[in-house]
């Protein structure tokens, strides 16, 4: 390349870079114009120069905000789909930690979405169960993380009471405790909901079972031999249990 096109490639790049610096410039300008303008307009609503205090100032200090606003609560929402969508991500690497601080978050900006109270029942349940007792602040933060599950789960159930993963979360998480006679309930909800649950099958006819309702327990796992939803694992280890509650009846 001569000299005379290097030259003319410089004074390109110079020219351009002065017009971006230029671009940049007079739009802060009229950015901090815009806020200025906005600010003296508030205001003005005021005799004194503070809040609007009459409805009709106040009415036109809302519209001036309107914008801004919606604005704002647009991009909570997006905010909070972010969140979302990072701790599902993080509970899919095992990061179920991380992924139950994303659901606070997450919930921060969207507090009426049972789904984000179902993911936080299942991921504090899951931490719960993987906390061993080897100190009395162990034994505390489980108990903690059983207690923020149910607490999660009941509000999902609360939110949609049609929502059939919560109740199946809660049955297990009330299997786990030992609370089988609480989860039934949950249970069998959740089984009219949806009749070919087959997780679902499984814990209330073992909750049945501890209960006292051995008939009943049987009668949920011939359901699942019966069931199109079943896999023949599933179905030989229906069969077997039946076996295996007959022979302690």
């Amino acid at each position: 390349m001569d000299k005379k096109k290097v030259k003319d490639v410089i004074t390109g790049i110079i020219v351009i870079v002065v017009l971006v610096t230029l671009v940049i410039t007079l739009y802060r300008c009229e950015t901090d114009r815009a806020r200025r303008d906005f600010a003296r307009s508030i205001a003005a609503l005021s005799p004194r120069g503070g809040p609007p205090e009459t409805i009709e100032n106040l009415m036109a200090a809302i519209a001036l905000y309107e914008e801004q606003i919606e604005r704002n609560v647009n991009e909570g929402v997006q905010t909070g789909m972010y969140w979302r969508i990072l701790g599902i991500r993080l509970a899919g690497r095992g990061m179920y930690r991380d992924a139950l601080n994303a659901m606070e978050r997450a919930i921060h900006f969207n507090a009426l979405d049972p789904m984000l109270f179902f993911l936080t029942g299942e991921y504090a349940r899951i931490l719960a169960m993987s906390t061993l007792d080897f100190s009395e602040n162990s034994i505390r933060e489980r108990e903690r993380l059983f207690n923020l599950s149910e607490s999660a789960y009941l509000r999902a159930i609360e939110l949609d009471p049609i929502y059939v993963q919560p109740r199946l979360g809660l049955g297990e998480l009330y299997f786990v405790l030992g609370r089988t006679d609480e989860a039934i309930p949950h249970l069998e909800r959740l089984l009219e909901l949806s009749p070919h649950n087959i997780r679902g099958m499984d814990i209330l006819a073992q909750s049945h079972f501890i209960e006292g309702n051995p008939h009943r327990a049987i009668d949920l796992y011939e359901r699942i031999i019966l069931s199109r939803a079943s896999t023949p694992e599933e179905r030989e280890a229906a069969q077997y249990l039946i076996s295996f509650i007959q022979d302690n009846m």
